[in-house]
């Protein structure tokens, strides 16, 4: 156990994936820790709540969980034990198209390529070796720039291939299918499918569903919030919830103190503990652009022209891939596509607590420019009718969600960013300043172990281990062989 004088080794303010991922992981080398939270209830980007009605519970933002399942760490830590169960849909995702055909993400490989038809060869010479060599590939890209990572040739390979814009890599398929459900999964990125490096994300994503596949929690994100918060209380770790942290002055003594914030607000609670040249490089981080979403009950499933989109957890819905090339360059220049790319999951089909009765819940969400105020409902429910005619027929009842309502729900989301942070080339690494042990600052024990550093977006807890990591050795002395816990 620790023998700091202190009234706390650490603090974590933020209770997302990462901020319970860095307490867990500075719990488990024996330090006294304590997490605060702003809201009445831990969970960020994770939560899941009756938002429309008592008993219909809807995820507020993450739903389907790729990179959690995936996740070195998370996935080694007992959660499990903890109340987590994992449902995998039969198909973690499908991709309408106009003809009523469906492009279909399976979680066998082989299956994959050979619905693809003429695409069969080529999709697996791409996905095969990624997912051939999985664990070593996600433990180098899910953390931070390493020019000597543990699989330099795998890495390199993947590398190579993943910095192209998904807009030139696209043209290794040859079928609307391939390309489509390609550039489904690159527009993960928020980015213009243009845009260096979108080919990665897009090859991420089929190595997890070839993997870990594309699950989803019994009872809602909030499952896995409420697990690693009760691992961690197990490991002797404190939770105080409604404390908005303003000040570092209304916090305990510690050695460290780690911000699942982004910049914005870690400059606020900071203030002149940074250096002024350390802050206007904080003022410059940029964020990216914005979600609507809308959460449903409808009184049916959603009745999809093609069968298979009824068996997929996720449904990419926008057509073409020049179809969704064109929405997401549209809403990066500052405009709000007439057809967006929308993104669909279909929770309650697979999990039968999402609803009380018979009837059915929905999450749906487009891009838009940051900060928008647009109203987006008509824009994805034509796109939804569009592949599922009948669709408007079923709906029941709906609550929309602008930028701002994400804003305010939760304040890492500055103007809607759910990424904390725009995650081009020049911030993929170089976040929130510098690739370069980007989780310290200045300040004698502050660090950031938000999404607003690498790897990003996404519930996989690796910015708040990395962040841990970091922390572990500048602050305790612990490091190398020392650690009692390594990935």
């Amino acid at each position: 156990m620790s023998s700091s004088s202190h009234e706390y080794d650490a603090l974590v303010v933020g209770s997302g994936p990462n901020g319970l991922a860095a307490a867990i992981r500075l719990s488990l080398e024996g330090l006294h820790v304590k997490l605060f939270e702003a809201a009445e209830t831990v969970g960020g980007g994770m939560r899941t709540m009756e938002m429309i009605r008592e008993g219909y519970r809807h995820d507020i933002c993450s739903a389907i969980h790729p990179m959690a399942a995936s996740s070195p760490f998370l996935k080694k830590l007992p959660l499990d034990q903890y109340g987590l169960q994992w449902i995998h849909p039969e198909y973690p995702a499908a991709h309408p198209l106009d003809d009523g055909s469906a492009a279909v993400l399976t979680r066998d490989l082989h299956d994959t390529a050979f619905r693809l038809g003429k695409d069969e060869k080529k999709y697996k010479s791409i996905v095969k070796p990624i997912v051939d060599h999985w664990d070593g590939l996600t433990r180098d890209f899910l953390g931070p720039l390493n020019l000597l990572p543990s699989h330099p040739f795998k890495m390199a390979s993947f590398g190579r291939k993943g910095l192209q814009p998904a807009s030139l890599f696209r043209r290794h398929f040859k079928t609307e299918q391939g390309q489509a459900l390609f550039a489904g999964l690159a527009a993960h990125s928020i980015l213009p499918l243009s845009s260096m490096a979108t080919t990665a994300i897009g090859l991420v994503f089929f190595g997890s569903a070839h993997t870990g596949g594309w699950p989803m929690p019994r009872g809602g994100s909030q499952s896995i919030a409420d697990a690693m918060a009760a691992y961690f209380e197990s490991l002797g770790g404190e939770i105080e919830t409604g404390f908005k942290v303003t000040s570092l002055d209304e916090l305990p003594e510690s050695k460290a103190v780690l911000f699942d914030l982004t910049p914005y607000q870690v400059i606020e609670i900071v203030g002149n503990r940074f250096p002024a040249a350390y802050v206007r490089k904080l003022e410059k981080f940029r964020y990216g652009s914005g979600a609507f979403k809308i959460d449903y009950i409808l009184k049916e499933p959603v009745p999809w022209k093609n069968p298979d989109c009824a068996k997929a957890g996720t449904v990419h819905v926008g057509g073409n891939f020049e179809e969704i090339a064109a929405s997401e360059k549209e809403m990066d220049s500052g405009s709000h596509p007439h057809n967006p790319f929308v993104l669909v999951a279909q929770q309650s089909l697979f999990d039968d607590t999402r609803t009380p009765d018979e009837k059915h819940t929905l999450w749906a969400y487009c891009h838009v420019p940051n900060s928008s105020t647009v109203d987006m409902t008509a824009a994805i429910e034509d796109q939804i009718e569009r592949f599922a005619p009948g669709f408007k027929d079923v709906i029941d009842e709906r609550r929309t969600m602008n930028t701002l309502d994400f804003q305010i729900y939760n304040a890492n989301y500055m103007g809607g960013d759910i990424n904390g942070g725009r995650q081009d080339i020049t911030q993929l690494f170089n976040r929130p300043v510098s690739a370069f042990n980007p989780y310290a600052t200045p300040a004698k024990g502050i660090y950031f172990c938000s999404s607003s550093t690498p790897p990003g977006g996404g519930v996989h807890g690796m910015c708040g281990y990395h962040a841990a990591q970091v922390a572990l050795e500048q602050e305790f002395g612990i490091k190398g062989k020392e650690l009692k816990f390594l990935l």
